[in-house]
């Protein structure tokens, strides 16, 4: 590009030559100068936008698929929708343990349990004669919604938006594009509609499963719904993304009503004491029928007007631009009522500065500019070069990479250190692991009993060939603890690091620390499962297996998926790749169109059963759409599972948290893979930043230090002034050669002889 620069310059200036002055010429050399040296600032932002009170984020890939709360269980999601909408409860921001806390709630309540006949029992009542748990739930009073056109009325209180016609909604494709928008305040009756949305046809529904096996009346309401959708939509095109508005106000649902204007009541079967911590999570959210109904009128799905891109809340924040697999910008909500920032915390956290903010209204940022970014070496160099105040909003193991670094060289440990690099490394409830889908007729189940004890005998050689050990060592920026079970250190009831909590199938206790037992062990397995040296022992045809993986292999993941590859084929498995963005890899496991798979878990609430649900039958991915994205199904298992969910913690639950585990480690219902390390990479002008996987709406506790942010940011990006020294030279060389060649044409004759 600088030659090409170069000889462009000079012939422009060459022919200019002949007709402008020297001191134009040179005006135009300082005028191109300047205009060089202005462009040397190498911010990816807007000008101004190191000034803002905005957060800068990253996104991974791609933009959140799901922002409705009804549909959205994905990670990446949680960046919006645990910033604008308010479950009852939260969890208090600094206390760990995690302490459940009101959000719109104003109170964490305890249930009523009542018995078969309808008669109050004790609180410690037995579960065999707890009938149903009955929460009676105050909602806070004076909450309103963000501004939306779905609320906005005339004088006469009719809707503006409510009976759009065919074409009538033209070319607008956000809500900011209508004239109007309005707000009402949230009451119960907006938790019951959230509640008996997990019925809909029209939207994936993770957690209906779950939900229906608690709440009462909801398998039923479910069968009632579809009939009613049926009739609604009877005659209509199936294909047609316009669907009647189907109003969930018009059938009762037992299980959920509000008593009082402001009084949520659910009703539970039996004794369920983890419904506490389902209530913190955005599957209760408030949804406001309005905004249903909003998008539910012609147009608005092909144009992606829907509660998945343009969700209503009553949080502190609202979004207010979405360009798919670009960019989200969510900006204040202009009537969040401003919740105190906690005064209460661990030892050391006074000390870090977490309590200074204590009683002051939030949230203290204006908003956040989330960027989708394809590949992590210009994500980590955006962070590193101040751009990012948190390379990725909702991740707490982005730090990692950077202390991995920071071990490897003085030099870049001295760098970070000078930048005031903070990546404080703990542990934290999550895990990453490989998978099988049961319904796979080579690697699941099986059809006869002969089948099952080969497949099993084939999964479990698996589990012993992967060596996540070896993983940590190769891959030191995702590493962590390998994994017995599919509980982590921090969940009640796990066994992790102790002799107890050994995977018999993959490892021995040897002198106080886990040893994974040798490949011999594997391949003799193999052998067992018919398929010695990864041959089929009948036909003599290599085994041939399908590797579904959620990300694409670009050069920072394809090392990770080589290696995987590697580990089967240590057994003489051949692997397929098949790896695809993160929305095509849910939409295949929907479909029960995998294989073996990577897959991660961050922990909802901290309970066993918010582990062990990923593995509950009933809960099926490609059956039930649930989150047993491997279809694992085991009697036994579903059984104890039963049992467990009712249980409080104590020894009672152990006991069939450790039979449980026996059963997934004997089945190798999981490669378990490991329990990352968690270290979030948050800049040090980001002030009260506490992560953890479980708090999963820090935005309205965050605060920004503007002007060390603007400060930082013009002492990391000095522009580097040398090479426009260097053009300036061109640029002056390629004068003078042209000033030099007219005055030698000025002195030629026709004869081209230079006159004296």
């Amino acid at each position: 590009m600088g030659f090409a620069l170069s000889a462009g310059v000079l012939g422009t200036w060459g022919s200019a030559a002949w007709s402008l002055s020297r001191s134009k010429v040179l005006g135009l050399l300082g005028l191109s100068v300047m205009a060089t040296l202005a462009g040397c600032d190498n911010s990816p932002w807007p000008k101004g936008a190191a000034e803002s009170n905005m957060i800068h984020t990253a996104i991974i890939e791609n933009t959140p698929r799901h922002l409705d709360p009804t549909a959205s269980y994905w990670n990446n999601e949680t960046l919006v929708t645990y910033q604008v909408y308010e479950p009852p409860y939260g969890y208090h921001y600094l206390k760990r343990p995690f302490e459940l806390v009101p959000k719109s709630a104003e109170k964490v309540v305890e249930p009523t349990y009542l018995d078969k006949n309808g008669q109050p029992l004790a609180a410690d009542a037995p579960a065999e004669q707890v009938a149903e748990s009955v929460y009676d739930v105050p909602i806070k009073k004076g909450i309103l919604y963000a501004p939306h056109p779905a609320f906005a009325q005339d004088a006469q209180g009719q809707y503006l938006y409510h009976a759009m016609k065919p074409g009538e909604l033209g070319d607008k494709r956000s809500p900011w594009d209508f004239a109007k928008t309005g707000t009402r305040e949230l009451v119960a009756e907006d938790f019951v509609y959230a509640l008996k949305r997990h019925t809909t046809t029209r939207i994936t529904t993770p957690i209906a499963g779950i939900f229906s096996e608690y709440v009462v009346g909801l398998k039923e309401y479910g069968e009632l719904i579809k009939k009613e959708d049926a009739k609604l939509r009877e005659g209509l095109d199936p294909a047609s993304q316009d669907r009647p508005f189907l109003d969930f106000r018009r059938w009762p649902l037992a299980g959920a009503s509000a008593p009082e204007k402001h009084l949520l009541r659910i009703r539970i079967k039996g004794k369920y004491p983890q419904w506490k911590y389902w209530m913190q999570m955005t599957f209760l959210a408030p949804v406001p029928w309005e905004a249903d109904a909003f998008y539910a009128q012609p147009g608005m799905a092909s144009t992606g007007l829907s509660l998945d891109t343009w969700p209503v809340g009553t949080g502190p924040f609202m979004m207010t631009e979405y360009i798919k697999d670009r960019r989200i910008v969510m900006k204040r909500n202009p009537h969040y009522r401003g919740e105190p920032y906690p005064c209460e915390g661990m030892p050391g956290d006074k000390e870090r500065g977490l309590l200074d903010d204590c009683g002051k209204k939030t949230p203290f940022i204006d908003g956040i500019v989330a960027v989708v970014e394809r590949e992590a070496t210009p994500q980590r160099n955006k962070f590193r070069d101040g751009f990012y105040d948190m390379e990725v909003f909702e991740r707490t193991d982005t730090g990692i990479p950077y202390l991995a670094e920071a071990d490897d060289s003085e030099d870049v440990r001295e760098a970070y250190m000078k930048k005031g690099f903070n990546f404080p490394k703990a542990p934290d409830v999550n895990s990453y692991f490989i998978g099988f889908n049961f319904l796979d007729p080579v690697i699941g189940h099986g059809d006869t009993p002969e089948a099952k004890q080969r497949n099993r005998k084939l999964r479990q050689a698996i589990s012993i060939a992967i060596d996540w050990e070896e993983y940590s060592k190769i891959f030191p920026k995702y590493a962590g603890v390998p994994a017995m079970s599919p509980l982590p250190q921090g969940i009640p009831g796990s066994r992790e690091g102790t002799a107890e909590g050994v995977n018999p199938i993959t490892h021995t206790w040897v002198d106080g620390a886990y040893k994974r037992r040798p490949i011999e062990e594997a391949k003799k397995l193999m052998v067992e499962a018919g398929y010695p040296e990864g041959r089929d022992a009948k036909s003599g045809k290599p085994l041939v297996l399908n590797y579904d993986v959620y990300y694409p292999p670009t050069p920072e993941r394809k090392p990770q998926i080589d290696w995987v590859v590697k580990q089967f084929a240590k057994l003489g498995i051949q692997m397929e790749v098949r790896a695809t963005d993160n929305n095509q890899f849910q939409d295949k496991v929907r479909k029960g169109k995998h294989q073996i798979f990577w897959l991660g878990w961050n922990a909802d609430y901290p309970d066993a059963e918010n582990f062990m649900f990923l593995l509950y039958g009933p809960n099926s991915k490609s059956i039930s759409d649930g989150e047993n994205t491997g279809n694992y199904q085991n009697p036994e298992f579903d059984k104890l599972f039963s049992q467990l969910k009712s249980l409080n913690d104590g020894p009672e639950k152990q006991a069939v948290i450790d039979k449980m585990t026996r059963i997934v480690q004997e089945d190798a219902a999981w490669s378990f893979g490991y329990f990352p390390y968690a270290s979030a990479a948050v800049q040090s002008w980001v002030k009260n930043s506490k992560s953890a996987i479980l708090v999963r709406d820090p935005s309205r506790y965050l605060k920004l230090d503007v002007e060390q942010r603007v400060k930082s940011l013009r002492e990391w990006n000095n522009p580097v002034l040398w090479p426009m020294a260097l053009l300036v030279l061109v640029i002056g060389g390629a004068y003078w050669v042209a000033r030099n060649s007219l005055r030698r044409r000025e002195r030629m004759n026709a004869r081209g002889e230079i006159l004296a």
